[in-house]
């Protein structure tokens, strides 16, 4: 039986005072983060004059759906959309890459110290983001070692990126539920541990491995200070940069700015609405069953 904060019998008798608040809560939740992007669409819709008026009208009373197209042609946001699909598949392919051969190594290779890093990756999730930007930033104009200047690349993205101590603490312990004996019994047949983690550990952690892809997608898309500091020039900057960048002169109208901001916004949102199930099937996911 499961057990839950209000027994079945009290449900039963409360059942009428249960869907008013569930309604209620359900109503507030989605009037507080529905609100604004409907504010947000209907705004790009109405005339200039119209989104300038005091007060403000909930319900364009013209609509003006060419401002969407005018916004596309006139801001170039197709070139920049561009750039950013770009941006989130490359940076999607490094975070992956590193973050399942740290999370395997550390799961199943148990290097020396193992604990100890993965202790000193989780520490870093302490620390404010802000409070990484200046190291960070110093690191991708002069890389150690190398002495690479990676600004305006889209390696000064994909690399500071890759180093996400979440992404790894999930994959180590989705890999920490995989059995040793089916490792074992690969190794029997000849494989090597590249060609165990291809054909064993990857093809059973495909949910875990679908929601780091969404985080990693949803990560670089909606990023905004790190692409302003590294992207410095207009041709290779993120949707997101580039429309901040347009808001600031007068040639661009409110209206149209909006436009763009929920041109921008559109595909993240249609990509969590498909996949919000596989986001929390994936990190509940965890056990095997033999």
């Amino acid at each position: 039986m499961n057990r839950t904060l209000i027994s079945a019998a009290d449900l039963h008798r409360h059942r009428a005072a249960y869907v008013v608040v569930l309604g209620l809560t359900l109503g507030l939740f989605c009037l507080v983060f529905l609100f604004p992007l409907f504010w947000m669409a209907s705004s790009a819709l109405k005339s200039p004059q119209e989104f300038a008026q005091h007060p403000p009208t909930l319900v364009p009373h013209t609509v003006h759906p060419d401002t969407y197209v005018t916004a596309w042609s006139t801001m170039q946001i197709g070139r920049y959309f561009l750039n950013t699909v770009g941006y989130a598949l490359g940076g999607w392919l490094v975070q992956l890459t590193v973050a399942v051969a740290a999370a395997y190594a550390l799961s199943k290779l148990r290097p020396a110290f193992g604990k100890v890093i993965l202790g000193a990756m989780l520490a870093s999730l302490m620390l404010p983001a802000a409070a990484l930007l200046v190291p960070a930033y110093l690191t991708v104009t002069n890389v150690p070692l190398v002495h690479v200047n990676l600004l305006n690349t889209p390696w000064a993205l994909w690399l500071p990126a890759a180093a996400n101590a979440f992404n790894i603490y999930v994959l180590k312990r989705f890999f920490d539920q995989i059995p040793d004996d089916l490792l074992d019994a690969a190794a029997i047949d000849g494989a090597g541990r590249l060609r165990v983690l291809w054909s064993v550990v990857l093809p059973l952690s495909r949910p875990v491995l679908g929601v780091v892809s969404i985080f990693a997608i949803i990560g670089i898309w909606k990023d905004f200070l790190w692409p302003l500091l590294v992207l410095q020039d207009p041709g290779s900057q993120t949707l997101s940069v580039a429309l901040s960048r347009l808001a600031g002169t007068s040639q661009v109208p409110p209206t149209q700015f909006l436009a763009g901001m929920v041109i921008a916004s559109v595909p993240m949102i249609v990509v969590f609405l498909i996949f919000q199930r596989s986001i929390v099937g994936g990190l509940s996911a965890g056990s095997l069953k033999g």
